[in-house]
């Protein structure tokens, strides 16, 4: 449906070395959808993406992170890739930015590596989720049940593995963004 994330605001947290793939698809499907989506990055201009080892394409910053208030947003998106998380824990602003949707209850999604921030936010414990595989010892320890499924949904907290999982993560994050929406208040 065209409208039905119409009137939801999604920021999505990333820097250089997102898994492209993980980052556009994902914003593609927010928009056709209806929602308004920002890129939000510690910098501003560009944040460069990658496929997998290589390279991918410049990718457009909306919003500096350093100038971005997470309470305007109804839902976060978290893409992956390996460099674009390990590099997020090590900013205080973006484990603050990630913390607020977590204490506030809004939905969450994240796929591949992208979990690996929750776990510096709070987000993990008692919670069922999935990531990349081998984010599981990570995550176990801050508490999560870890499961080895395409898209694993626990209250407002959507995850997926991989790129491969990409079509049932967008269905269950659109789902949740919209059930999030639709209540007026923070899902939880």
């Amino acid at each position: 449906m065209a409208d039905e994330l119409k009137g939801c605001t999604v920021a999505v947290l990333a820097t250089d070395g997102v898994e492209q793939v993980e980052l556009t698809e994902p914003v593609k499907a927010l928009k056709q959808a209806g929602a308004e989506v920002h890129v939000v990055a510690p910098k501003s201009g560009t944040i460069q993406g990658w496929n997998h080892f290589d390279k991918a394409d410049p990718i457009p910053v909306d919003r500096a992170l350093d100038q971005t208030d997470p309470a305007h947003y109804a839902a976060l998106l978290l893409p992956g890739g390996v460099i674009n998380p390990d590099q997020l824990r090590l900013v205080p602003r973006a484990i603050d930015f990630i913390r607020h949707f977590v204490e506030q209850k809004k939905p969450i999604a994240a796929i591949c590596h992208g979990p690996w921030t929750l776990i510096n936010a709070g987000g993990v414990n008692g919670k069922r989720m999935t990531s990349w595989p081998s984010l599981w010892q990570d995550l176990t320890n801050a508490g999560a049940q870890w499961v080895d499924e395409e898209v694993v949904t626990d209250n407002g907290l959507v995850t997926s593995r991989k790129p491969d999982d990409i079509p049932a993560f967008i269905r269950k994050m659109t789902e949740e963004f919209r059930e999030g929406r639709h209540t007026g208040r923070p899902r939880g």
